[in-house]
């Protein structure tokens, strides 16, 4: 029950702290719209490197497998609803080199079919600008204990890729 309330509980503050960032009064704390694909590519990466660092925490810390109701990846979805809702930043996760655990998490374009052999082949990210749209792929390592749930018949406890899409508007 503790595991299950933390995960709750660092789900309730992230939602709070995005919340918080959205309904700012002064209008000299909005975050807007990234200017350059530069400004983007670091928005991109600090989004990634949060969210991959918030699930690792969570796995690491909160996951009892003898007493499992909810999986990291999954709490982080409500985050990424809110994230889309406040600051049209779209994220969703990938399968790279994982078993199909959610069919919604296959590739779904050119872009993340892409995203997928180059994150397979152990580069970080994968980017690129579509009209006015930057769209980011990066790499989450899925550790030795995380292979239980994502790769059921493993032959080895290797390290595998999953991935973390992120798109948001240019001007």
């Amino acid at each position: 029950m503790r595991n299950a309330s933390s995960v709750c509980l660092i789900v309730a503050v992230l939602l709070l702290a995005v919340r918080a960032m959205g309904e700012q009064d002064d209008a000299t704390t909005e975050i807007a719209p990234p200017a350059t694909v530069i400004e983007a590519r670091a928005r991109a990466i600090l989004l990634h490197e949060t969210i991959e660092g918030a699930l690792q925490v969570m796995h690491r810390d909160f996951f009892d497998e003898e007493d499992s109701r909810l999986i990291p990846s999954a709490s982080l979805e409500d985050v990424f609803e809110e994230l889309s809702r406040q600051f049209n930043v779209k994220a969703r996760w990938l399968i790279v080199e994982t078993d199909v655990v959610n069919v919604d998490h296959k590739p779904q374009d050119k872009f993340e079919h892409d995203a997928v052999s180059v994150l397979a082949s152990g580069k970080h990210r994968h980017e690129a600008t579509e009209e006015n749209l930057y769209r980011y792929a990066g790499a989450i390592k899925l550790h030795s204990q995380c292979l239980k749930c994502h790769v059921k018949q493993r032959s080895s406890t290797k390290e595998r890729t999953a991935g973390l899409l992120l798109s948001m508007p240019l001007p």
